[in-house]
C-alpha cells in the first residue's frame, strides 16, 4: 500500500510516517519507481507507534518497545519496566499540573476582574 493508504489506515499523518522512516522506526519496501510500499507488518507497526505515542511514550521508549515486540525471547518484565517508568513520569507531570492549577486558581480568585488596573494575576506572574 502507498503512504496515503497507510496514513489513512494507521490514523497518522504522512509527514509523521516519513519521520518514523527517517529515524529508523519503520522501513517500508520501495517499488521500482522509488515509492514506499507498506506491508501489513509496516501498518501494524505504525498503529503500534500511534497508540504508544498517544499514551505519551517518547520516541526512544517506542524504539525500545518495538525492539522488545520483535524479540520473541523477550522477558515481559523488560516491557513492564518501561511502562512503569513512563507511569511514574506521568504521575510527576500530573503533580506539576495540579500545582500549576492551584497557583493559577489562587491568582484568579484574588483578581477582582473589574475596571481597576491593579491585577493580582499580573503581579503574581511578575514575581520570580
Amino acid at each position: 500500500m502507498n503512504i496515503g493508504e497507510a496514513s489513512d489506515r494507521a490514523g497518522l499523518p504522512a509527514k509523521t510516517i516519513r519521520y518514523y522512516e527517517d529515524i529508523g522506526l519503520i522501513t517500508p519496501a520501495r517499488t521500482d519507481s522509488g515509492y514506499r510500499d507498506f506491508s501489513d507488518t509496516d501498518l501494524h507497526r505504525l498503529i503500534f507507534l500511534g497508540r504508544a505515542r498517544g499514551l505519551g511514550f517518547t520516541i526512544e521508549e517506542c524504539r525500545a518497545l518495538l525492539q522488545l515486540y520483535d524479540d520473541k525471547s523477550r522477558a515481559s518484565a523488560d516491557v513492564k519496566r518501561i511502562a512503569q517508568q513512563h507511569l511514574v513520569q506521568i504521575g510527576e507531570k500530573i503533580a506539576e499540573l495540579e500545582a500549576m492549577r492551584a497557583t493559577l486558581s489562587d491568582l484568579v480568585d484574588a483578581c477582582h476582574g473589574d475596571h481597576r488596573p491593579d491585577c493580582p494575576i499580573l503581579t503574581g506572574l511578575s514575581r520570580s
